[in-house]
């Protein structure tokens, strides 16, 4: 059985930041990624690198603050958030991959519960 399990979350000033953990277990996994909610917008894509952590991806409206790691000793996926805007501000999603590296949110097999993130301004 497949476990996904974010953990990090929390309220944070404008300007500070946050480091979001994700741990995957169950079977062996290609990518894993971050996705992320507002309210009342649809779900979008954030980051993703590869199981063994070679390649990475962003979405623009991160790239330059948000740094995703993996660090195979424990399996576990981390999302360093930096420069943090009232609008990162949403539910942050960890989903893993089975086959390929994905900046779609359709490209996730496995999803999280979710961990809220909250910037005030």
């Amino acid at each position: 059985q497949v476990h996904v399990v974010e953990s990090g979350g929390g309220l944070v000033q404008a300007g500070g930041s946050l480091r979001l953990s994700c741990a995957a277990s169950g079977r062996t996994f290609y990518a894993m990624g971050w996705i992320r909610q507002a309210p009342e917008k649809e779900r979008e894509f954030v980051a993703a690198i590869t199981w063994r952590g070679t390649t990475t991806s962003y979405a623009d409206f991160v790239k330059g603050r948000f740094t995703i790691s993996r660090d195979n000793a424990d399996n576990t996926m981390y999302l360093e958030m930096n420069s943090l805007k009232p609008e990162d501000t949403a539910v942050y999603y960890c989903a893993v991959s089975k086959y390929n590296i994905s900046t779609t949110t359709r490209g996730y097999d496995y999803w999280g519960q979710g961990t809220q993130v909250t910037v005030s301004s």
